[in-house]
């Protein structure tokens, strides 16, 4: 059956789930695709680190945000 993938959610919080975590990482046909954010916010999170944004005071976020 070529080509059939499925989708596991796992919660790493307890002990089992990171041990199973743990062993499916260890099969060769298992792959990972983990996301923390959605696209735009891992973009913005990219700028953020590569100094590509500015800093600005929550009073003019507000007013930028609400304009």
């Amino acid at each position: 059956m070529c080509g059939m993938e499925i989708t596991i959610k796992i919660d790493k919080r307890s002990k089992q789930a990171k041990a199973f975590y743990e062993y499916l990482k260890t099969l060769p046909f298992i792959e990972f695709e983990e996301v923390r954010y959605n696209k735009e916010t891992e973009k913005a999170i990219k700028e953020a680190k590569s100094g590509k944004k500015t800093r600005i005071s929550l009073t003019d976020f507000r007013k930028e945000l609400y304009s």
